[in-house]
């Protein structure tokens, strides 16, 4: 009997070896574990308390991308999600959690007699994210252009940067 792709004594031992493969023998793959984990780091320090990690959701077939932008008046998070009517997105807002739900209807497409690839995504999404404590609720805007959705998320007063005077003495 001879070595083959089918054989699943083979295919056992190959998972284990990438399971088993040590990150301190390989430096590739430490290189990757490290960038990951500063990156998050970096995310974590940067955004302060904004949770910008997705939540997994069981009703979820696929997860749009988001770009979060902190100025100094206002957080806005912008999410691809490219042939999605704005009627199908809802926006709420839930014990300081912002979620973004929504779906992708698949069109039909021009009857063919083979279909050789499906690669975009269709179905139901969602992102949630933590807002810090900064952010005025009643204030939050939600636009849609070209595929993106921008809200933004104006922070209370009290949490604006603003310049302080220098007075000078009277001798």
């Amino acid at each position: 009997m001879g070595v083959s792709g089918d054989n699943p004594d083979v295919k056992e031992a190959i998972v284990m070896a990438l399971i088993t493969r040590s990150t301190t023998r390989d430096p590739m793959l430490a290189d990757v574990f490290s960038l990951g984990n500063r990156l998050s780091r970096l995310l974590n320090d940067g955004l302060g308390n904004l949770d910008w990690q997705f939540r997994d959701s069981a009703s979820a077939s696929w997860v749009p991308p988001v770009d979060i932008f902190e100025e100094g008046d206002s957080i806005r998070i912008m999410a691809e999600i490219p042939g999605v009517k704005p009627e199908d997105v809802k926006i709420s807002l839930e014990n300081n959690v912002l979620t973004i739900h929504g779906s992708k209807q698949q069109v039909a497409e021009e009857r063919t007699e083979r279909v050789h690839r499906y690669e975009r995504t269709y179905g139901a999404f969602e992102r949630s994210f933590t807002l810090p404590t900064t952010v005025d609720a009643n204030a939050i805007r939600a636009s849609y252009e070209h595929g993106v959705l921008t809200v933004t998320l104006p922070k209370v007063e009290k949490a604006k940067p603003r310049q302080i005077e220098v007075q000078v003495a009277a001798k």
